[in-house]
């Protein structure tokens, strides 16, 4: 069951439908959880169980978290009662952390320590019993456990029914791929009880159809080609080389950003507003605010639960230097098991320890921080951080060393194979170097003008219109999609 697919709709509307139907808290609750319970079987019923087994374990050491001290403990003790209570509070935490790290580590790296030992391990997907597969929203899955103790060991209250929080983390909009949402907003909309109305139902409506058309009729054919060009790299040229980055950065933003559209307005036929991920950030002058409009909950995530507690900036510029590049490294560990992770999150980590030097540099120098003002200013801004971030696209798309080392090698000075061209851009896209380069830009053009229209002009899209374009949209997707629908990008993160 894939979104955005026929199989997909017919089951959305049909939980949306009965979940309106139902009058009880706890009725709906329960359905949520069947609901996600299908939903994940229809992708991968062997992690089932897993993932349940986790949900209990962390709703448990969350409720022993929040466990109140007894205050019947007469007054000589307790002192000595509370500091006991806080460190049993301090263990179960980090318990809990530990089974969710260890979990993600040993399903993330498995692969790569067996490969280290000298084990051979299956590459094809048949090889089923030597292969290890990543269980689907896994990643999302633990990142919003471990927010979760962490907010309750913090002070927030801890889920008082386990309905509560099954729905909440196996909620199926959200499961795969995210947003990373936090308990308490959630379940707060949830038990509202309150039906959409019509400008939000359409705008859910809206959201599905804009995601599908963002996902099959541009990501997926974008991406072919992407893997036609990183799958004949030894033909390919540098301007192909550089085009197929510039290609794949477009690709996993669209393709991901659809993910989110989708879940987004599938949520809202439910009453629920999930967190927005992306607010234009291929439109940003710096790489913090990049980072502040790209992936936004795992931002959000790394700031207060990584960063903050590191101590963020306020033990001094070395330190918070240090702690943007350990973030950022962990990072691109998080992403995989290859060294093109680590080198991706190592190369965002320096710009943005540049991107805070150049801030403190500018306060002691009125002129330079004037200068980023200005339209030059700005135009540099942009150029200097996208061009960061497309390069190191590179490393993410091309994680193994073999591959991006081909890349780099090639990626300066090397002419275009006529071979390559052909078979890649003419026979296989039907389309010159020149004709793709266009399209990109037009691609990158709409994007400019959504921007502008939004933020600059202040204008959005009326329900009437966007209830006439959803089944305009939804048809484009349908008949103009790629032969074979690809999955998306972050299912493997």
């Amino acid at each position: 069951m894939t979104l955005p697919s026929l199989v997909y709709a017919l089951f959305l509307f049909s939980v949306v439908g009965v979940f309106w139907t139902l009058e009880s808290l706890q009725a709906r609750l329960w359905l949520l959880v069947v609901a996600s319970l299908i939903f994940y079987a229809s992708l991968q019923v062997q992690y089932l169980l897993l993932m349940v087994a986790l949900l209990i374990v962390t709703f448990l050491i969350g409720n022993a978290i929040a466990a109140p001290l007894d205050w019947r403990i007469p007054n000589p003790r307790w002192q000595l009662a509370e500091r006991g209570w806080n460190r049993r509070r301090t263990h179960l935490l980090w318990l809990g952390i530990a089974i969710n790290v260890l979990l993600l580590v040993g399903f993330k790296y498995a692969e790569g320590l067996l490969r280290w030992l000298g084990i051979e391990v299956g590459a094809a997907p048949s090889d089923t019993l030597t292969r290890i597969i990543m269980p689907l929203g896994l990643s999302f899955f633990v990142f919003e456990c471990i927010a979760y103790l962490v907010d309750v060991y913090r002070g927030s209250p801890a889920a008082l029914n386990f309905s509560d929080f099954a729905a909440y983390k196996l909620y199926f909009p959200k499961l795969i791929s995210g947003p990373i949402t936090r308990f308490h907003p959630f379940i707060d909309q949830v038990e509202q009880q309150k039906p959409p109305g019509l400008n939000t139902a359409v705008e859910g409506l809206w959201l599905i159809a804009y995601g599908a058309v963002k996902k099959l009729l541009i990501a997926d054919h974008i991406a072919i080609l992407v893997n036609l060009s990183f799958d004949n790299l030894e033909r390919a040229g540098s301007a192909d080389i550089w085009l197929a980055t510039f290609a794949y950065g477009l690709q996993l933003y669209l393709d991901f950003s659809a993910y989110v559209n989708i879940a987004r307005g599938s949520a809202l036929l439910m009453g629920i507003t999930l967190p927005q991920n992306f607010d234009a950030p291929y439109f940003t002058t710096s790489l913090a605010d990049f980072w502040r409009r790209w992936h936004m909950t795992l931002g959000d995530w790394l700031r207060n639960y990584l960063y903050f507690p590191l101590g963020g900036s306020r033990r001094g510029l070395v330190r918070t230097c240090l702690n943007l590049m350990t973030v950022m490294v962990i990072a691109g560990i998080w992403h995989g098991n290859n060294w093109g992770f680590l080198i991706w999150g190592a190369i965002h980590g320096a710009g943005l320890v540049v991107h805070r030097l150049t801030q403190s540099g500018s306060k002691a120098v009125p002129k330079l921080k004037g200068f980023w003002g200005t339209l030059p200013g700005t135009v540099l801004g942009w150029l200097l951080t996208q061009a960061l971030v497309f390069a190191s696209w590179l490393f993410f798309r091309l994680p193994e060393p073999d591959r991006y080392t081909l890349a780099l090698q090639r990626a300066w000075g090397t002419p275009s194979d006529a071979q390559f061209s052909q078979l890649v851009y003419l026979e296989s896209l039907g389309f010159t170097f020149s004709q793709l380069l266009m399209l990109l830009w037009g691609v990158v053009g709409l994007m400019g003008l959504a921007y502008l229209m939004k933020r600059g002009f202040k204008l959005e899209l009326s329900w009437p219109v966007k209830l006439l374009l959803v089944p305009l949209f939804s048809l484009m997707a349908w008949l103009l999609a790629p032969a074979e629908t690809l999955p998306y990008i972050y299912f493997d993160f």
